[in-house]
């Protein structure tokens, strides 16, 4: 027991919010000292890495046939079992200054949908990555910590995180979950959406890292309160040759109908399944949402006037999940009860 605490003291516990677009690390006692895309740059028909994080995503459409930029999560769980491992090892031994030694306890938010495999895939991932002990906790819970929520309470709190692969809606009390749902469209499928009906109306084909410029500069669930145009660079799908074409934020809109409008009946169903009791505390406190796709203008806007509720975006929305996975190392009462059984 001494020997554990001894050996706690000189292992640096981490919190990993291992996410679809990005990967965040928290470091006990040094606060968020990681985050960079979850993509990985390898040697084609090898497992040879050549980048990780940041540099990878730089060459995201842009490699040579004999490279290939991967990204190892899909949907919020590993596509790719040894690219993932092989991040994993990357950012620990970047934050821990290349000591092979550290074997550090680590907390990671998975999505609270997460099936048997794909939790054995996660934690093996971490334990061959170097970690002394894996603890799983489900996304909701950590992004209710982190964004500062009273989840002990008897007392309902309602928590929409909207990430790169997934979209948890959830409904917290007692430091439990009460009601959660997963559904697989969040900022990716925005992305995507993008892709599609500029090929559809434009007869413009863009890349990904375009598709998600566009998002954050012009994308909206609720209209701006000045219209907003962008150009955007892309091939001609008709005679192959780059074009340059100028959208409106409407455009966007109306591109990112269906994946929005989604994520609002995920929202708008888990109310309908919530238990009376809870459902009263959140009329009276409203929603709160996290993640990068809350980020989304209007989304806030849109979800409040849909459900006739209050909607808040969270202080920090990217670093919510991390932060309350964070804050549960620290307390191993709420450790224990917070995190996912093996």
């Amino acid at each position: 027991m001494i020997f554990d605490w001894i050996y706690g003291m000189f292992s640096n516990d981490l919190a990993i919010d291992l996410g679809t677009a990005n990967t965040l690390i928290y470091v006990k006692g040094k606060g968020i000292v990681l985050s960079e895309p979850s993509v990985v740059a390898v040697k084609k028909g090898t497992t040879q890495v050549l980048k990780v994080g940041r540099e990878a995503k730089e060459m995201v459409g842009r490699t040579p046939a004999s490279i290939v930029a991967i990204r190892p999560l899909q949907d919020g769980v590993i596509a790719d079992f040894d690219i993932t491992e092989r991040m994993i090892r990357h950012f620990i031994v970047k934050i821990h200054n290349r000591k092979a030694l550290v074997r550090p306890r680590i907390v990671i938010g998975v999505p609270s949908g997460i099936t048997q495999v794909e939790k054995r895939a996660i934690r093996d991932s971490a334990e061959q990555a170097g970690a002394r002990e894996v603890y799983l906790m489900e996304e909701p819970m950590a992004a209710a910590i982190g964004a500062g929520l009273l989840v002990q309470e008897p007392s309902g709190n309602m928590i929409v995180d909207i990430g790169g692969g997934t979209t948890e809606v959830a409904v917290i009390s007692l430091s439990g979950i009460v009601y959660s749902q997963s559904i697989r469209i969040a900022g990716d499928e925005m992305d995507e959406a993008i892709i599609q009906y500029m090929k559809r109306k434009f007869n413009l084909l863009v890349g990904e890292r375009t598709s998600e410029n566009v998002k954050i500069q012009s994308g909206s669930a609720y209209p701006f309160n000045e219209p907003r145009k962008m150009q955007i660079k892309g091939r001609d799908l008709m005679d192959g040759i780059p074009k340059t074409i100028t959208v409106s934020d409407s455009d966007i809109r109306e591109a990112l109908h269906d994946p929005i409008y989604a994520i609002v009946h995920a929202v708008k169903s888990a109310l309908e399944r919530t238990p009376p009791e809870l459902a009263a505390d959140i009329a009276e406190k409203g929603i709160v949402m996290t993640g990068g796709g809350s980020l989304l203008h209007g989304l806030d806007t849109l979800i409040g006037l849909e459900t006739h509720l209050k909607v808040v975006v969270a202080e920090d929305p990217l670093s919510c999940v991390v932060l309350g996975a964070g804050k549960v190392l620290d307390e191993l009462d709420l450790l224990k009860t917070v995190c996912l059984e093996s």
